[in-house]
């Protein structure tokens, strides 16, 4: 199952690492294009981890993201 580690910036200016995996997905590319395209839309919304913490991710918040396949400090 391909995952991905996403640094969010908010938009109020914080920043912070989540992880995102897709079952569907046949790779990370493919991962990525589906995060695009649910955060692209105003209702958009990504269930994610932070650790062992489920979070839930709204495209209205976000202001940019980074992707980091080998991930980053969780």
């Amino acid at each position: 199952m391909p995952s991905i580690v996403l640094r969010v910036r908010l938009t109020n200016g914080d920043s912070t690492d989540v992880h995102y995996e897709d079952r569907e997905a046949r790779d990370e590319a493919e991962v990525i294009d589906r995060v695009l395209s649910m955060l692209s839309t105003e209702s958009g919304v990504l269930r994610c981890t932070h650790g062992d913490r489920l979070v839930m991710l709204f495209a209205r918040g976000v202001a940019t993201i980074e992707v980091a396949p080998q991930g980053a400090v969780l």
